[in-house]
């Protein structure tokens, strides 16, 4: 094969894995779904389901505000009790065609209807650009921020860990806030990588910040999770020391605006008591 066909046929190629890619990134997310019991629920109290999403990065031209609608009518058409939202509600690539303001990039979130609340916290990227704008932004259209705090939510005691990538998480915190309320205790958080400190009595963790690897190619797995631990806690569901980690892979990307081998995603948790525990 001549030189020219050669380039021809690369170019051809690398043409063909970009478009795969986009493809990939803007298909409708898919829906996991688990079932967890907790410790300490509430007798009486009937399971909630808590919808985790992840890495919003809402940016041209992959995630636009109009496709994160759609995507909320998805989120709504589950019913869930929780919508629980782990940063990154923003994107700045430098192959986006568009960036946009918070109040622009969050507007369609003013849309969510969880029977209970939508519940949130901060990534690093919300932190790279304007963690007070987020803040703001998300408060406007009805999202509960939590900052190292917990929030009582139904049967549940949510606590909210800011983004440990940026230096922002307080652990010892955001367990003491969760300490004094009553219920099955959750935390959410935007990275895995707290996953291991978290004591024996808060048995569950949902996070983001992965992207499942974004890319993930076959026998080799994710090419970066910007994770201390690797492809430990790199995608899906972690059960480690008597304790649950969700990794979402979220909704939008970063640096590209492609994925392969780790769709966007969303779960759907049922929640509800030990066996021993139901009445």
């Amino acid at each position: 094969m001549s030189l020219r066909r050669t380039l021809l046929l690369l170019i051809l190629l690398a043409a063909a894995g970009a478009g795969y890619g986009y493809w990939g990134a803007t298909r409708a997310p898919i829906v996991r779904e688990a079932a967890i019991a907790l410790p300490h629920w509430p007798e009486g109290a009937p399971p909630v389901r808590v919808l985790l999403l992840s890495d919003v990065h809402v940016g041209a031209p992959d995630l636009t505000p109009e496709r994160l609608a759609r995507i909320v009518a998805e989120a709504n058409a589950l019913a869930p009790d929780v919508v629980l939202i782990a940063g990154d509600f923003i994107s700045d690539k430098n192959l986006s065609t568009r960036l946009y303001s918070y109040p622009e990039a969050l507007a369609p979130l003013a849309g969510l209807r969880p029977r209970l609340a939508t519940i949130a916290v901060l990534g690093n990227h919300d932190h790279w650009r304007n963690a007070d704008a987020a803040r703001a932004g998300l408060r406007a259209v009805g999202v509960t921020v939590l900052d190292n705090a917990a929030v009582e939510v139904g049967p549940l005691a949510i606590g909210g860990l800011d983004d440990r990538f940026t230096e922002n998480d307080d652990v010892d915190s955001t367990l003491a806030a969760l300490r004094r309320l009553p219920g099955a205790k959750l935390v959410l958080s935007h990275g895995p990588d707290p996953f291991p400190d978290l004591p024996s009595d808060v048995t569950l963790m949902l996070a983001g910040h992965t992207h499942c690897g974004q890319v993930s190619l076959p026998l080799i797995g994710p090419l970066k999770t910007m994770s201390a631990y690797g492809k430990r806690y790199a995608c899906g569901r972690i059960d480690e020391d008597g304790k649950t980690l969700i990794v979402t892979a979220g909704l939008g990307t970063s640096g590209l605006p492609v994925r392969i081998g780790a769709p966007p995603d969303m779960w759907l948790l049922t929640l509800g008591p030990r066996p021993a525990e139901a009445r």
